[in-house]
């Protein structure tokens, strides 16, 4: 599904990305793993054209999109769940949902069928302002947004981060549904061991802008999270 290949990328002078090498399989989440500040989310950034200088090749199925402007990496099938979420306050969850279809490639705007299944608070609010919405709320809104794109591969940071308790482990469910259901790849930049192990297929793990395991998720022992996860 994604292929990197000898992929470095800059902001400025800085060298954030080293020869990224890694094969995402079509229908599979992927986790990417490693400390606070090692090139998770610039990698996920680098996937989606936001860096300000990328060398190498990054391939989408048979498209190489290596030079392909932000918007037509969207087009292409990649949509994105940043940290944060960054929804927009002031529109109705309706709207804010309706905002991810501008990157469909036959602008065809609705909202998804799978949103009345996965977010049940959501169909019954669609009039709220998102501003209003909690913390978990705001990520389902989040993924409900880029899932009007209709995507083949989701690019999801930190998703669980910031949450209330009680909403994690809806929002694991859902993405691990986006998946065994709706057939979505997901590269997931994830701190939460467990959540990586019991959700995902394959892992790389990052230490200064490069990878330093790519494995089975079989192989994530605790041994290689005390190595390169303990601060």
């Amino acid at each position: 599904m994604l292929k990197l290949s000898n992929v470095n990328t800059f902001y400025g002078k800085s060298h954030a990305l080293h020869d990224i090498n890694l094969h995402i399989p079509a229908g599979k989440i992927f986790a990417v793993m490693g400390r606070n500040g090692v090139g998770k989310t610039t990698l996920l950034r680098c996937l989606l054209g936001l860096t300000d200088n990328t060398q190498g090749k990054i391939r989408l199925g048979d498209i190489n999109i290596s030079e392909l402007d932000t918007y037509l990496r969207a087009r292409a099938g990649i949509a994105y769940v940043p940290q944060g979420r960054e929804i927009i306050p002031d529109f109705t969850v309706r709207e804010n949902i309706l905002m991810g279809g501008y990157a469909r490639n036959d602008g065809y705007m609705e909202i998804p069928k799978e949103v009345n299944d996965l977010f049940p608070y959501l169909k019954d609010n669609m009039d709220r302002l998102g501003g209003l919405l909690s913390g978990g709320q705001q990520q389902q809104l989040a993924i409900a947004r880029a899932l009007a794109a209709n995507p083949k591969v989701l690019l999801m940071d930190e998703p669980t981060e910031g949450i209330q308790p009680n909403i994690v482990r809806q929002i694991e469910e859902t993405i691990m549904r986006l998946n065994s259901d709706f057939g979505i790849t997901v590269v997931l930049v994830e701190q939460n061991v467990r959540f990586a192990r019991e959700a995902g297929h394959n892992f790389a793990m990052l230490e200064k802008g490069s990878i330093v395991v790519n494995a089975p998720i079989e192989e994530l022992s605790d041994k290689l999270v005390h190595k390169h996860m303990t601060v």
